[in-house]
Order: C-alpha cells, then structure tokens, then sequence
C-alpha cells in the first residue's frame, strides 16, 4: 500500500456557524479517512477568526479546527492541499453556490454538497419540520401557531431550533431555554432572542446549539413530539415524519432560484402558501404552479400573516422609524417587512433611517443596499445592539415601530416609545394546515381532540 493510498482527505467546509458545524459533527467528526482542516464563515459578523473547539471536534482534533473568512477559500485550498471543499450554508442563489464551486475547482478542489441522508438524524420521537424556501417566509409564526395547537392535543412538544452559535461554542454544544433570563444567561444576540423568546412566552421549550445529535436525545427525554424549525431556507438536521415547507408570494419565483429551497420544496409533504393576505393573486396563483412542477405530489395549503399594532392611535399621522425582522431584510433578500405594512396602514409617515445611522448600522446599509426605507434588528454584537440604540436616539421621529418578534423596548433603552407590530399564523381554508397534522398524528397512532 503507497503513502498516496494512506493519505487522508482533505476537506475545506463552507459555512456560516450552523450547517457547517452540523455535518462535520454527523459526517467527518470521526472518519478516520478524512482531515477537516478548516471552516470557512460568511453571512454573519464576528465568526472568522475563532476556532471549532477541541471538545466538539472530538479526539482526532486536539488542536480543534480553524474558522477562517470566506474570501480565503483558495489561499486555504492551495496551502492545505485541499482534496474537497464541502459547501454547508444556506439561503444563497444558485449561481453563488456555483461561482464558489468555480472557485474550489480551479484550485483543484472537489466541490461536495451533503444531503439530507448522510446529515440528517433519526430521533426517538416523531419530527414534524417546518422549512421554506427563503429567509422571512413566516416559519416563526407557523411554528408558534403550530406547537400551540400541539400543546393543546395533550402532547408534550420541545422546539428544536436550527443554529445560532454565534458565542461560545463550548457552552453553546446543548442549550434549552424555558425562561427569558435563560436568553439574558445564554447572552442571546437579537437574531437569537427573535427565534426563541416567541416560544417561551407561549410557555415552549427551546432546544438549540452544536451539538444535534446530543441536542435530539435531551429533547426526546421530556418530548412525545420534536418540531424542528429550520433557519434560513435549509432542509432539516433531524429526519421528519411531516415535513411542512413554506413559500412566500411576496417573492415569486424565489422557490427555484435559491438553495437549498429548491431541494427543499422538492422534498415537502405539505407546502404551504404565506401573505395570501398581502400578496397578489397572479403571484399566487405564480407560487402554486410552481409547487405543482416542483412537487406534485405535496399537499398545497394557503395561509395568511395578519400583522397588528399594538398601539395604532399612537402613531397614526406621525413620522416614525420602522425596525424589521434582521434576516429577512438583510441576506433574506426583502426590502422591507411586515413593519412597514403595519405602518403603512395605520397612516403612519415611515421616514428612511439612514440620516441617523450610527457606523455600525450604516455599514449593514452599505453591504444589503436593496433594503428599502426600514432599519433592520441587528444586535450580533454589544457594539451592534448599542449602535441600533444610538441610531433610533437619533432619528428625529415621534415613535419606532418594531416588527421583530422579541420584546425590542425590554432589550434597549430609547428617547422614544417603541410600538410593537406582530404578526401570527392564520388559517384561511379548511382543512387547512392543521387538518393536514391532524391527518399525520392519527397515522402516526395518536388521539387528536
């Protein structure tokens, strides 16, 4: 047997702390043919530089692995020879991926997408997932509407959310929320306050981390159900019983651009059609005939997302900043949100925040510049949370609305009262989508009230 025969694999991961962590975990952690040499970040702030610890890396990796920009892709594949580069992240066009995988090849590189089975894990219990095909579909909301409903059937359900490790990676393997001060504990960004503090106020259990497969069993032990909600537009890291893929009219067509929605949709048992309430029939209709081509075999469902203010009196005729859900206006693609749809219809007068931005904030301007007249709710950081704060202090405006899911007026302190716009799940067919869980729960053998 020559050395050629003996050497290991080399492997680069693309990633953005969440999928590609995931893989690694369930696919090369303990491959002895392989050598992860290191990860690559993009899409959020503050990752590159740090490292994949020890601990998680496991014993084949006693140093841990670096994690390294993404603009270093080939500098990394030439000075590390290499073999394959495994792109594991999500919510991009299809022609990034394929502009990556151009990258990767002309530096001699495989270029490797994993799927859903060598990455996804059976549990102990029935998943049900919840995925979409962008960034901003409403998955917060349908998840939300639907653990409720389960709470309600007598069944113990945990929310296992996909991740969001942008802290401490050794104290982030498995993290279960069921109060607010576990998020204060934690030290929860924005992005992960907007996922996980809905559920508990709703008295649900978050399940998040690194670790999945660790993650799934803790779950399993105080669950009869699991409900997976995805991130972005990423299929599931457990294998579901139900899965359950939303679509968004506001921007047809975005079910075929990007990925890994596309593969998502492909794989959906019931797809669901959101903002039927805001969106316009011949896009729709668009959305629906897409689904059809793309999965004719899923269930189609149309759904509404209701947005309300709390306080409409309070800004009616008044010049307000409107402060939108952060990834969805950001790599999510949308230039504005349900917060400017509720301004709007209250008579509000939205003034476009940039004047006031603090750096911070106008550095996110200047990288997403199709996000239209709104500030999006970025707190990935101390300094970021701060400079969204500095930059609403400023804003010569009479009120902020705030269209992110979390408590915004508990998380800062500004010169001016914040109304909370919310929006929420709703059905607008019958059977509709709680028809369809009901049907799968009473094949799966359970009692439905």
């Amino acid at each position: 047997m020559t050395m050629e025969t003996l050497r290991k694999s080399r492997i680069l991961i693309l990633g953005a702390a969440g999928r590609d962590f995931h893989n690694f975990n369930v696919v090369y952690r303990l491959d002895p043919t392989v050598e992860v040499v290191a990860f690559t970040a993009a899409q959020i702030p503050g990752i590159a530089g740090r490292r994949y610890p020890a601990s998680l890396a496991g014993p084949r990796y006693p140093q841990g692995i670096p994690i390294v920009d993404e603009s270093e892709l080939e500098a990394v594949c030439r000075r590390e020879r290499v073999d394959q580069v495994v792109f594991a992240y999500s919510d991009v066009p299809h022609e990034h991926v394929m502009h990556l995988a151009s990258r990767a090849l002309a530096c001699g590189a495989d270029f490797l997408l994993l799927g859903p089975a060598r990455t996804q894990i059976q549990a102990a219990r029935l998943v049900i997932a919840i995925s979409a095909v962008r960034t901003g579909c409403g998955k917060s909301q349908a998840s939300r509407y639907l653990s409720h409903w389960l709470k309600q059937q007598g069944l113990r359900v945990a929310v296992l959310r996909h991740p969001m490790p942008y802290g401490d990676l050794e104290q982030e393997a498995v993290q279960r929320f069921a109060d607010r001060s576990d998020l204060t504990a934690a030290c929860c960004t924005v992005e992960e306050r907007e996922e996980y503090e809905p559920h508990i106020a709703l008295g649900h259990v978050v399940y998040a981390g690194v670790d999945y497969g660790r993650i799934a069993e803790a779950a399993a032990a105080e669950a009869d159900l699991l409900l997976w909600e995805g991130g972005n537009n990423d299929f599931p890291f457990l294998k579901p019983d139900l899965h359950i893929v939303l679509t968004d009219p506001l921007r047809p067509g975005h079910e075929l651009s990007h990925h890994p929605g596309e593969a998502v949709l492909r794989m959906a048992d019931v797809a669901v059609v959101m903002k039927t309430d805001s969106a316009e029939p011949v896009a729709i209709h668009a959305v629906e005939a897409n689904i059809r081509r793309l999965n004719p075999g899923a269930t189609i469902v149309r759904a509404a997302s209701p947005v309300t203010l709390d306080d409409a009196a309070a800004v009616r005729g008044k010049k307000v900043v409107v402060v939108e859900d952060g990834p969805t206006v950001t790599h999510g693609g949308m230039a504005w949100g349900a917060g400017l749809l509720a301004a709007q219809r209250a008579g509000a007068e939205v003034l476009d925040p940039r004047p006031w931005a603090a750096p911070e904030i106008a550095a996110v301007f200047e990288r997403y510049p199709h996000i239209g007249p709104v500030l999006p709710a970025v707190g990935y950081s101390e300094a970021q949370l701060a400079a969204l704060a500095q930059t609403l202090d400023r804003a010569e405006v009479a009120a902020v609305i705030a269209a992110t899911p979390i408590d915004l007026a508990a998380l800062i302190r500004v010169n001016k009262p914040i109304v909370r716009a919310r929006y929420e799940y709703a059905e607008v067919e019958t059977p509709g989508l709680l028809g369809e869980v009901a049907a799968f729960l009473r094949r799966a053998g359970l009692s439905v009230r």
